[in-house]
Order: structure tokens, then C-alpha cells, then sequence
């Protein structure tokens, strides 16, 4: 599938954690290594239980809840279409991968996004709430 590469199906668990001086001891954790998520594909990666949705437009790194909010469909497996949306493989609903706005129904609600930052070859993303 367009914008998906074979590696969407692991789940990784990460426990290593860094700390962002620059807003205020917000926790980041390492949840993949830039040369595992080619631009133009996503990665799986479970973090506490909650699935997220990783991916890499033109070396631009994003992340949100890997769940369609119309019926909770798998993100990370759809199609990416007009260069930053992703297409819910279920039924059809587009969202933004850089906000994690829907865009298109039957969805209607945002999945919640998720900061990214690139350190080195270390691809880094704001820890969920617990």
C-alpha cells in the first residue's frame, strides 16, 4: 500500500526516556531510529498501551493515535494521499498527519497528535498521559 512500508505491523515497546530542558521537563521517548521509517512510510509503535501512528513525510517526522475517530480503524496501515493526509483504510476518512485533524468524513473528531523531534539518527516523541 502507497505511504505504508512492511515494518507498519511490528509493535515496539521503548522505555528509554529524555527530557526537553526547552519546555519545561516534558518527557520524550525514543521511538525509532530515522533509517527505520523512510520518508513516505509509518511504523506501529505501542508506548503504555496506546497505539501510535509514525510517520515520515519528506523527512518531516509525525505521531498520533494510531485510531480512526469515526470507528476506530488502524491509521498506520491507510494510504497517504495529497502529500500529508492519511486515508482510513475502513471506510474512507482522511485525516491530517501533521495535526491529526480530520479532514474528511465519516470522521469528524481529531486523533490526538503527538510532538516529534529528530536527535541525531534518534527519532524522539512526546510521551502519552498517563
Amino acid at each position: 500500500m502507497a505511504g505504508v512500508d512492511g515494518s507498519q505491523s511490528l509493535i515496539d515497546r521503548h522505555t528509554d526516556k529524555f527530557t526537553e530542558k526547552a519546555t519545561g521537563m516534558s518527557d520524550y521517548i525514543k521511538v525509532a531510529t530515522v533509517d527505520e521509517v523512510p520518508p513516505g512510510t509509518s511504523k506501529l509503535i505501542e508506548i503504555d498501551e496506546v497505539r501510535i501512528a509514525l510517520f515520515n513525510l519528506n523527512g518531516e517526522f509525525y505521531a498520533f493515535e494510531d485510531v480512526c475517530t469515526h470507528d476506530g480503524g488502524p491509521l498506520v496501515e491507510g494510504e497517504i494521499v495529497d502529500g500529508h493526509l492519511v486515508e482510513c483504510p475502513r471506510h474512507g476518512a482522511r485525516f491530517d498527519v501533521r495535526t491529526g485533524r480530520a479532514v474528511r468524513m465519516p470522521a469528524f473528531e481529531p486523533t490526538t497528535a503527538y510532538a516529534v523531534r529528530v536527535e541525531g539518527d534518534d527519532v524522539l516523541m512526546e510521551a502519552p498521559a498517563a
